[in-house]
């Protein structure tokens, strides 16, 4: 079975994975086994850097050791919001800009840093939609330039983005215009799953938009709440909602890894951290604060 993308993905490096052989002599590659700190060293200055709504499995255990490594001129990319790992890292002054349909802490409010630095102008910020998000991984995915869509005609987001060109459906003869979106290509992805097996494979569920965020990315970090000791894909119960190995640079464990969001069908959200979070941020010094005392 040929995977998604293989042909864009194969032209990846694969430094620091192993490899094991397969039938027919062919080579697979798995993960390696790392830490978060190691995670967070890979990503270097003015990284593209993707990371799920926090329904999806956002990775907040990589967010101290971000904030400890602290690259610059990060351009994040909201798969397709954002919440509070991306206001934590631009309150840190770690971003440069944004491209996400929205940024919210959900039922806690908004996000105290990202509406500061967007009042001061200190990010800047290429408002999307949610379905623009998705059709620009998927381009990428598929090693299409661009994507086209129709329900951004008319839109004032249209207006904002020069990036994104109205074009002429070339199989229509009457004036029937469509929307190219430029194929999205972050550099890094990083999400936080269940668990992943021993040889690589990370269980994503029905979370489908982490694989797409994978297979149009340069490289896919994962933190797990566990690695179980069998073969994902010699089970049909599994096999359908995994990411496979090829597609993951590198995975570690990080128990409750996305707390304070919840994580599907482990644990819930720490809402009254969110909130807590969403009232002591809104002021420069309640930030230090929270950081201080939820990271230290």
């Amino acid at each position: 079975m040929k995977a998604p993308n293989a042909g864009h993905r194969g032209r990846r490096s694969f430094t620091g994975r192993r490899a094991f052989p397969l039938p027919g002599g062919k080579m697979a590659q798995t993960a390696s086994s790392t830490s978060v700190d190691d995670i967070a060293a890979r990503i270097p200055d003015g990284c593209r850097l993707a990371m799920p709504a926090d329904y999806a499995g956002v990775s907040m255990a990589m967010v101290p050791a971000l904030l400890h490594s602290a690259p610059r001129h990060l351009a994040l990319i909201g798969v397709p919001t954002g919440g509070l790992a991306f206001d934590i890292l631009i309150g840190a002054g770690m971003v440069t800009s944004v491209e996400t349909s929205a940024i919210s802490l959900g039922e806690a409010g908004g996000a105290p840093c990202f509406m500061r630095a967007i009042a001061t102008g200190s990010i800047r910020i290429q408002d999307s939609t949610c379905p623009a998000v998705h059709a620009g991984l998927m381009a990428a995915q598929k090693g299409a330039p661009f994507t086209t869509l129709r329900g951004l005609i008319g839109t004032d987001v249209l207006q904002h983005r020069s990036d994104w060109r109205v074009m002429q459906n070339p199989f229509s003869e009457a004036p029937d215009p469509v929307v190219a979106i430029p194929a999205l290509h972050p550099d890094v992805s990083l999400f936080h799953a269940p668990m992943a097996d021993r040889d690589g494979n990370v269980w994503i569920g029905r979370r489908r938009e982490l694989a797409a965020m994978a297979y149009a990315s340069k490289q896919t970090y994962v933190t797990v709440e566990r690695i179980v000791d069998r073969d994902f894909m010699e089970d049909e119960l599994t096999a359908a909602g995994v990411l496979p190995a090829l597609y993951v640079d590198g995975i570690a464990r990080a128990e409750k890894g996305a707390r304070p969001y919840g994580l599907w069908g482990e644990y819930g959200a720490d809402t009254a951290q969110l909130l807590r979070y969403a009232q002591m941020a809104k002021t420069e010094q309640g930030f230090t604060q929270w950081i201080e005392e939820a990271f230290q």
